[in-house]
């Protein structure tokens, strides 16, 4: 952990392959630890950091990692910050279209040069003009049905695709290894037949197990023969296919495959922030009251990004995502949480 902070702190090669600099990012002042969260402090420029004080933690640049990117923390799972354990980003798609915009890979409009789609926070809806990154929100804390919740709004400069959006996090105090992600457009946007949030780094705790009703399939059996250096094509899966709790909200859930992570051995060539070894942990979306045409996707690599070096013990899921017909409002859920996969799902059933 010690080597891989140090390097980052140096130079950090990010996943979408761009190289930045944060020698300035640790002179940020650290986030304030309040009762149940975790949240930026206010009047200098600070660390731009909300969530769980024992739980799940999000960030946005200038912190280590592409942007156009929100960051997932989990230092619960003996995975301290800065390290990433996952990434969510901004993929919309505009109606009748089938490319989708990619918030970690365009070229910002704002920021001349600059790979990644500038994000900034806010404390509500209407900060559709950029704001001063090095300032962000506190969040608001407040009681919801009785509970309190921690809340902020994530934006983004416009895609190229004619699309503009955002979204709302929301962190409840009973569930601290998960929070809400609901998705919005704002004026002036394209309409928009999806906004895909997707985790799109899977292959950092090596997922490679997906969990159904009525079997697990392995990213072993999806792509078998699959040896190239780029992603695979998207594999889809019914929502008929999935969990359901008592409620009849659906569960995507993936976790790794290795018993232990000590025992890893990686290639010379793999770099220090692929090689994780923090606890095993299941990750996963839920769906509350699915739409008939909701599909969990998944896309698969062999090696890991902007690199030939082989990802230990096969090919694994990267992108981790439900895709939903876009609805202004719509809510999801993601979550890391420490218990294995069998132990959640029992949770879910009971």
């Amino acid at each position: 952990m010690r080597q891989l902070l140090f390097f980052l702190f140096l130079l950090i090669i990010t996943p979408s392959g761009a190289q930045q600099s944060f020698l300035d990012w640790k002179q940020l002042a650290p986030p304030d630890t309040v009762g149940a969260w975790i949240q930026p402090v206010q009047g200098k420029p600070a660390m731009p950091v909300w969530g769980h004080a024992n739980g799940i933690i999000v960030g946005l640049a200038p912190l280590p990692g592409p942007r156009g990117l929100i960051r997932i923390y989990t230092p619960y799972l003996d995975y301290g910050f800065p390290e990433v354990m996952n990434f969510i980003a901004f993929e919309p798609i505009p109606g009748g279209a089938e490319e989708r915009g990619y918030s970690e890979l365009e070229i910002s409009s704002l920021d001349k040069e600059q790979r990644g789609k500038r994000f900034w926070s806010s404390d509500d809806a209407t900060a559709v003009l950029p704001l001063n990154e090095q300032y962000p929100t506190r969040g608001i804390v407040e009681k919801i049905d009785g509970e309190e919740t921690l809340t902020l709004y994530v934006f983004s400069e416009p895609f190229d695709n004619g699309a503009k959006v955002y979204a709302r996090l929301r962190f409840f105090e009973s569930r601290p290894y998960e929070f809400e992600i609901t998705t919005y457009k704002y004026d002036g946007s394209v309409n928009l037949d999806y906004f895909i949030t997707s985790a799109t780094m899977g292959n950092k705790a090596r997922l490679r197990m997906l969990f159904f009703r009525d079997k697990q399939i392995s990213s072993l059996e999806i792509w078998p023969d699959y040896k190239d250096i780029h992603f695979t094509s998207r594999e889809y899966f019914s929502q008929e296919r999935m969990i359901r709790d008592k409620k009849s909200n659906v569960y995507f859930i993936a976790a790794p495959d290795e018993e232990d992570y000590s025992r890893t051995v990686f290639t010379h060539d793999t770099k220090l922030h692929w090689q994780y070894r923090g606890k095993h942990a299941t990750q996963y979306w839920i769906k509350e009251n699915p739409h008939k045409e909701l599909k969990g996707v998944i896309t698969g690599r062999f090696t890991y990004w902007a690199s030939e070096a082989p990802i230990p013990g096969g090919i694994s899921i990267e992108n981790f995502e439900l895709n939903s017909p876009f609805k202004n409002g719509e809510k999801f859920i993601f979550g890391i949480t420490p218990l294995s996969p069998q132990q959640f799902i029992g949770k879910i059933q009971n």
